[in-house]
């Protein structure tokens, strides 16, 4: 993998994470809170997301073989979950609730922030496509290098949320939300187009 298909890989993940969305999700989250504690559940929040995916990454080719299904269905499957995420996002019917952590619930970190809201169904689904065509093992640690900076990034931006909400303010972050969310839609094309390239051949 070179230089350039790393850091394009890289850029693809953090898009995937729908990293503005989830930086105005958790700002509504944290309001209220003080800075140490907003801090403290950002470091959690990245420490989760990263897990979650690589777990998912490497153990997605288990996944097809003991559910017996074929990796051009999930494809499409996972295509279109993606889409109608990106969908979301264009439209903004994903806007965060003011407030979405219940009265018994004690942590957000793990869920709702880090699954479903950041690693969502079709987050899950790319990574195990992603997962199910490693064809040897130096590809297979290059992603996984790739997945944890992406996930880093995703951790360091609501570490600073505040600092980045306030540099882009509301405007700036629901534009790029819509941006990130058109370049989802696109890449669940291609991935859906892949799909039933595999099921005509």
């Amino acid at each position: 993998m070179s230089i350039s298909e790393f850091v394009g890989l890289v850029v693809k993940l953090f898009l995937l994470l729908t990293p503005f969305f989830i930086l105005s999700l958790f700002i509504a989250t944290t309001e209220g809170m003080e800075k140490k504690q907003r801090k403290n559940l950002a470091f959690r929040v990245g420490c989760a997301v990263t897990v979650i995916s690589l777990v998912i990454f490497l153990f997605g080719e288990l996944i097809f073989k003991y559910l017996g299904i074929t990796l051009e269905a999930f494809r499409i499957g996972c295509g279109l979950v993606l889409m109608l995420s990106g969908i979301d996002l264009v439209r903004d019917s994903g806007t965060p609730k003011a407030r979405i952590v219940s009265e018994g619930e004690d942590d957000p970190a793990v869920v709702p922030l880090a699954l479903p809201c950041t690693v969502g169904p079709g987050t899950i689904g790319t990574l195990l496509v992603m997962g199910s065509e490693v064809s040897g093992k130096s590809q297979r640690i290059g992603d996984c290098i790739a997945i944890v900076i992406a996930c880093c990034c995703v951790g360091l931006m609501l570490y600073f949320s505040h600092g980045v909400a306030k540099a882009l303010k509301t405007r700036g972050v629901k534009i790029l939300s819509k941006l990130t969310g058109m370049y989802l839609v696109a890449l669940a094309a291609q991935i859906m187009a892949d799909g039933v390239r595999g099921f005509l051949k």
